[in-house]
């Protein structure tokens, strides 16, 4: 039996059917005897498996958070973008479901071969340019008439935007994004055969208050060299535990400049609280400890290392003799 999906009307109608008596719920309930069937449409394969949409998703969310700061940043107004959906589908179908007049960005992905797409709801783009001229960000559509001023101004708000994905996508490849087209019409744009599978990432954009929706479109001939990398499992097994040999000197040069506490102790002694409460001037204390032993040095309170009293331009001070042994732990 094929997977079908109801539209919104198909399932008001069953809730209403349900609920007035004219259908009963235990017969939904009852399985078809007959061995169920998946229809497969060789016309829309699906090309990436779940464990690699879900990476896709966790990049994605990445470059979503980055969106929203530089927006925010840029356009000095509210900017909240998310990751809504994340499918694959035929090239021919991505392109019937965008506007046919809407902004398009066509960006090549080197060492990748191929291109992607960068498709801006037209309310986003002009809220986004009236921010950028000075306005409140209000959304005005004139797309088929656009400025070349306009055209240039939001030709390099979306270049520096998609620069963020060079810092997204670092954990799979480094790329260098460069925008080679800017298009109005989707219909001027073939960059794949229409049966070609794509991935579709659609972001959820509020810009001020205005709503709307960013597409990222990626044929697979793009992503085919790294999608290995999208795997979870992928992730796990090149997980690296060794430190860097930066990272190593960072942390020496930290651990070098931090301050800790030292002390010398010079004796011990043992007196009762009587004679502690007559103390007066002149009387002497005996210490436990022998003129010519060494005085312990304790690092906070662990002791470290063993040393001779001295002086040091006319200061008290203390030469390290040795470095008192500890177990490996230590």
């Amino acid at each position: 039996m094929a997977e079908e999906v109801l539209s919104q009307n198909e399932i008001d109608a069953l809730l209403s059917a349900l609920s007035s008596g004219e259908m009963d719920a235990n017969e939904l309930k009852k399985d078809d005897p007959e061995k169920k069937v998946r229809v497969y449409d060789f016309k829309r394969a699906l090309r990436f498996s779940k464990d690699q949409i879900r990476g896709l998703t966790r990049i994605h969310e990445n470059f979503a958070r980055i969106l929203t700061t530089y927006f925010s940043t840029r356009l000095r107004t509210f900017a909240n973008i998310n990751v809504a959906t994340v499918d694959q589908l035929p090239y021919e179908e991505f392109i019937r479901s965008i506007p046919k007049q809407t902004i398009l960005n066509v960006f090549s992905v080197p060492p990748l071969d191929g291109r992607l797409i960068v498709e801006i709801n037209p309310n986003i783009a002009y809220a986004m340019l009236d921010r950028v001229l000075g306005g409140k960000g209000t959304n005005f559509n004139k797309i088929e008439n656009l400025t070349e001023i306009e055209t240039k101004i939001m030709s390099q708000l979306f270049e520096k935007m998609i620069d963020n994905l060079q810092e997204a996508w670092s954990s799979l490849v480094e790329i260098e994004p460069i925008l080679e087209e800017f298009e109005v019409n989707p219909q001027f744009l073939q960059m794949v055969s229409p049966n070609e599978t794509v991935v579709v990432i659609s972001l959820n954009t509020v810009i001020g208050e205005t709503s709307g929706m960013i597409n990222i479109c990626i044929p697979h001939v793009t992503l085919e060299p790294i999608i290995s990398k999208l795997s979870v499992h992928y992730w796990m097994e090149n997980k690296s535990n060794v430190t860097s040999v930066e990272d190593t000197e960072k942390i020496s040069s930290h651990l070098q400049s931090s301050k800790v506490d030292v002390k010398a102790i010079l004796g011990e002694s043992t007196i009762t609280v009587n004679e502690l409460l007559n103390l007066a001037v002149h009387d002497v204390i005996q210490l436990e400890q022998n003129i010519n032993d060494p005085v312990p040095i304790y690092v906070y309170d662990e002791h470290k290392f063993d040393a001779q009293l001295g002086k040091r331009k006319n200061k008290v001070a203390v030469q390290i003799l040795n470095q008192t042994e500890k177990g490996e732990a230590e």
